[in-house]
C-alpha cells in the first residue's frame, strides 16, 4: 500500500504531516492517529452520519463531511472540526464550558446512548454559521432543520428533542426573521 504526507488543520491547530497509506479512512485518522474518538464509526457506509465532521471551506462556509467513507487525504491542507473542538477550553486545554448547542442537547435531554450525538453536534453547528450569514424566515425554519438533521440516524429515536433543541439555539441566537 502507498503512502502518502497528510497535514491540516484539525480544531484550529496544525497536525502533522503523517505518513499515511493511501486508503486510510478520515474515521480512522482520528481515532487511530489523533485520538480524538468523539467522530463514531455506525454504519462504515455514510448512511447514518454518526461519523461526520466539519470542513471549514475557504469561502466562510462550512459542510458535514461523513469521515468513514472518505479518505483522509481528501482533509490534506484543509481546515476540519470534530465534535471535540467545540467546547471552550481555558490554555491548559481544559473544558471550561460547552458550546450552545451542546448544552441545548443536554439541556433538552435530546440522547439516550449518544452514539449518535457528535453527528448531530456538528450537524447543528453547519446549521447554525449558514443562519448566521443568512437568518431564516421563521415559516422556513423547520424545512432547514429537516434539511440539517434529517440524514443523521438516531437508534434510540431521540429525533424530536435533537430537533427541539437545534430550534431553541436558532431562535436564542435571533437567527429567525418573522415574515
Amino acid at each position: 500500500m502507498a503512502k502518502r504526507a497528510l497535514s491540516m488543520t484539525l480544531n484550529g491547530q496544525a497536525v502533522g504531516p503523517f505518513t499515511v497509506d493511501d486508503d486510510l479512512m478520515m474515521i480512522e485518522f482520528l481515532h487511530e492517529y489523533l485520538n480524538l474518538t468523539g467522530s463514531r464509526l455506525g454504519c462504515g457506509q455514510g448512511v447514518c452520519h454518526a461519523c461526520v465532521a466539519i470542513l471549514d471551506k475557504p469561502d466562510g462556509t462550512s459542510e458535514e463531511i461523513r469521515t468513514c467513507i472518505t479518505g483522509a487525504h481528501f482533509f490534506d491542507g484543509k481546515k476540519v472540526r470534530t465534535v471535540e473542538g467545540h467546547a471552550r477550553r481555558d490554555e491548559k486545554g481544559e473544558v471550561t464550558g460547552l458550546n450552545p448547542i451542546q448544552q441545548k442537547f443536554i439541556d433538552q435531554f435530546a440522547f439516550q446512548c449518544s452514539y449518535c450525538t457528535p453527528g448531530y453536534v456538528n450537524a447543528a453547528t453547519v446549521l447554525v454559521e449558514k443562519l448566521q450569514r443568512q437568518p431564516v424566515k421563521r415559516s422556513e425554519l423547520e424545512g432547514e432543520i429537516e434539511h440539517a438533521l434529517g440524514n443523521h440516524i438516531c437508534r434510540c429515536t431521540g429525533y424530536v428533542r435533537y430537533y427541539n433543541a437545534a430550534r431553541e439555539v436558532v431562535e436564542g441566537l435571533g437567527l429567525v426573521k418573522e415574515g
